[in-house]
């Protein structure tokens, strides 16, 4: 099959990169010409571990290609992709469809024979009919299916999880456009990886669905460590007694700082607002994000707390920046708020993270940036982690102890067992568990 892909962020370079590796012919398009031509020299501009030998093993095989020129791969291709951004819309938090819309547009210009046009981007209920008016209007006489295939790709993990998926949800009620759909997914068939079709809109549904039922999952398990704490629980063994029932499963229930990345945060306030434009409150999601924000914020007084209330002239070692480990990705971090909040109480701030340091500086330009895990700790009051990096799995706490101010560890992500850290001579704070639990 012959593939266009529209965009190479995140979604658009991994799903090209995959669908080569699958054995189609795959031309990703984007209009950044400083970033394709990167992309011909084999720099890639996103981190996710793999991705860089998966797209030059697939260049040399010249199943994989880069242009800022659409037309030529469009007219040719069986099917186009559109994997353009859809950012909250500044003022609304509407998912902002523009990029979505143009690339219709351009697209239903160059469009030959028939042709199935998908949405990969993450667009409202009801953004495929509007993709299908515009190309209709632009180009009355094109042959063309209109589908909706969201993706479920988790940053870290994403060439994976397009190769073995849970499930690929296709929305199209063409027979054409689920043949040819069923043709580009087919190496999957072996994996056994369901491919489930709907109705365009039900596909649109299910995605953001998806993202609320997880980000819910995940804002539950906090609150319920904010009171495992209060009663004397543990809130991971809490979290494990419940996520055996396979009614509920273990996936997502880990306390720590709140949710972040390029999707949750966007996609639940997206829904919210598609939900007030049709008369309906969705109470759970508007709960869900509501929580969540306050959560990051409160991480901040959580070090204070930790250093008797008070950070006024204290120094804070950050460890990890980005919202989640192997990726680079800066969007919604709980880092961001937290060092806001440690900075306004009068803390300096140091911070490491090993790949998210050139992306965090633009967030988070007045504080210092350090080498290493120990050089960021040294001197340091307290030392807080942030981001569940492997690298700060097995720290060596008598290194760490002998070069921090005060031997204080407040653990965001549950890494270490409390008594394991007293041992080592810590004051140790993490989430939802307290030292009797």
């Amino acid at each position: 099959m012959r593939i266009a892909m529209i965009g190479t962020g995140y979604v658009g370079l991994v799903s090209g990169a995959c669908f080569a590796d699958f054995g189609h012919e795959v031309t990703c398009v984007d209009k950044d010409e400083k970033k394709i031509a990167a992309l011909h020299r084999g720099e890639i501009p996103i981190y996710e571990p793999g991705l860089d030998e998966l797209v030059a093993t697939n260049v040399r095989a010249k199943r994989l290609d880069f242009t800022t020129d659409l037309s030529k791969p469009v007219a040719d291709a069986d099917a186009v992709f559109i994997a353009v951004g859809t950012p909250s819309r500044r003022g609304d938090s509407h998912a902002d469809l523009s990029y979505v819309y143009a690339a219709a547009k351009e697209i239903a210009q160059s469009l030959t024979g028939f042709t199935v046009v998908v949405t990969k981007s993450t667009v409202p209920v009801g953004t495929g009919d509007e993709v299908e008016r515009i190309i209709r209007e632009t180009n009355p006489k094109a042959d063309v299916v209109v589908a909706s295939n969201p993706e479920f790709l988790r940053e870290g993990a994403a060439i994976r999880d397009f190769k073995f998926p849970d499930r690929v949800v296709v929305g199209t009620s063409d027979e054409r456009g689920r043949k040819v759909m069923g043709d580009i997914y087919r190496p999957l068939s072996l994996n056994q990886a369901p491919l489930m079709f709907t109705a365009r809109r039900t596909a649109e549904m299910i995605k953001y669905a998806a993202n609320a039922f997880l980000a819910t999952k995940i804002t539950f398990i906090n609150e319920i460590a904010d009171l495992s704490e209060k009663v004397g629980a543990n809130v991971q063994e809490v979290a494990r007694g419940i996520g055996l029932d396979n009614r509920i499963g273990t996936k997502f229930l880990h306390a720590g700082p709140g949710f972040g990345g390029s999707c949750f945060p966007k996609d639940t306030k997206a829904l919210i607002k598609i939900a007030q434009d049709y008369d309906v409150n969705l109470r759970i999601v508007e709960s869900v994000l509501a929580v969540n924000e306050n959560r990051k914020r409160a991480m901040a007084r959580k070090v204070s707390q930790a250093l008797g209330g008070s950070l006024r002239g204290k120094t804070i070692a950050v460890l990890g920046l980005t919202f989640k480990p192997d990726t680079d990705d800066m969007r919604d971090a709980p880092s961001i708020p937290l060092v806001t909040g440690l900075l306004d109480m009068g803390a300096k701030v140091k911070a490491f993270d090993p790949v998210g340091m050139e992306q965090a500086k633009g967030e988070l330009p007045n504080i210092t940036y350090c080498e290493d895990a120990y050089s960021c700790a040294q001197g340091a009051d307290a030392l807080v982690i942030v981001t569940e990096w492997v690298q700060f799995r097995a720290l060596d706490l008598d290194r760490l102890k002998t070069t921090m101010a005060q031997p204080i560890i407040v653990d965001l992500r549950n890494i270490y067992r409390p008594e394991d850290m007293a041992a080592a001579g810590f004051t140790y704070e993490s989430v939802g568990r307290s030292p009797q639990a």
